[in-house]
C-alpha cells in the first residue's frame, strides 16, 4: 500500500519532458548532475512500482462440506467493476487459495461464501487469526446456510471476540459510493434485515460478515438471479466499497 500512495508524489516530483524540475528539488540540491541522478532514480521507483501485479479477491477453499465455490461469476464480475468504477488495478480472475497455503499472506483481502457447513482445524483457526491480526481481511458473505457454522467457526478463530454491527452511517458505506441505507439486501432468505457484522482487530475491521445480504448473488452474471439491475448494482458498489476499505486502512 506504501507503494500505491507513493505514485502521486513520485510523479509530481519527476518533471516533464521540456520543464524545469520541481522547485523543491531545484532548492534542495543545486547542480544539474544531481538532478539527473535524482530523476534516474525517480524513474527506476516508477517503473518497479507500476509492475507490481494487480489486486485480485483470493476465495478461501474451506473444508466441513460446503460448496465454498459457489456463485462462480461474482468476483470476476466484481473485480471488473473495481477495474471501471476505481482506481483499483484489478485482476480479471479471483485466486483461489485454503488456508494452509503458503500464498494466504500474498493476499490482502480474502472471501468465503457458501450455503453449507464451514469447518476449521484447530492449526487452521490459529493460522487464519495469525494472517488476520497482521493485517489480513477476510469477507464472508452469507449465502444462505453458512451463517450457523461460519459464527462456530468464527469462535475458534477469536473466542472472545464479538460481533458489532455497522450502522448505515458507518463510512464503509461512504467511502467510495453513497450507500445512505447501508448494506443493500439481495435476496430474501429468511426474510429479515440485512446486517453489515464486523470483528475487529485493534480498532480495524478485520472480519466483515455480510448477513442477511448475498452479495454475491448480485455480483452474478445478470441472468443467473434475474436481479433488477438497481440492485446489482447496489451489490457491485457495496462490493467496491468493501474493496476499498480493505485497501486502505
Amino acid at each position: 500500500m506504501t507503494k500505491v500512495r507513493l505514485l502521486p508524489l513520485i510523479r509530481s516530483l519527476a518533471p516533464a519532458q521540456g520543464q524545469e524540475a520541481h522547485p523543491w528539488l531545484q532548492a534542495t540540491y543545486r547542480g544539474r548532475s544531481t538532478i539527473v541522478i535524482l530523476v534516474a532514480l525517480l524513474g527506476l521507483l516508477l517503473s518497479v512500482a507500476d509492475t507490481q501485479p494487480p489486486f485480485t479477491i483470493a476465495r478461501l477453499q474451506y473444508s466441513g462440506g460446503g460448496d465454498w465455490y459457489s456463485d462462480p461469476s461474482s468476483l470476476p464480475n466484481l473485480l471488473r467493476f473495481l477495474n471501471q468504477h476505481t482506481r483499483i488495478n484489478a485482476a480479471e480472475e479471483e485466486a483461489q487459495v485454503q488456508i494452509a497455503d503458503e500464498e494466504l499472506f500474498s493476499y490482502p483481502y480474502i472471501y468465503m461464501t457458501g450455503h453449507g457447513n464451514v469447518a476449521f482445524s484447530a492449526e487452521e483457526a490459529a493460522r487464519l487469526r495469525h494472517y488476520l491480526e497482521a493485517g489480513g481481511f477476510l469477507h464472508a458473505d452469507d449465502n444462505y446456510g453458512i451463517d450457523e457454522s461460519f459464527r462456530r467457526e468464527m469462535r475458534k478463530v477469536f473466542p472472545s471476540a464479538k460481533w458489532v454491527e455497522l450502522p448505515a452511517d458507518h463510512p464503509l458505506f461512504s467511502c467510495h459510493f453513497k450507500l445512505p441505507d447501508g448494506l443493500p439486501k439481495v435476496h430474501e432468505h429468511d426474510g429479515k434485515r440485512p446486517q453489515a457484522l464486523a470483528l475487529f482487530v485493534d480498532k480495524r475491521i478485520a472480519v466483515l460478515y455480510t448477513y442477511e445480504a448475498d452479495l454475491g448473488d448480485g455480483w452474478e452474471d445478470p441472468h443467473v438471479h434475474d436481479n433488477p439491475e438497481t440492485r446489482r448494482r447496489a451489490a457491485l458498489e457495496m462490493g467496491a466499497n468493501i474493496a476499498v476499505w480493505a485497501l486502505s486502512r
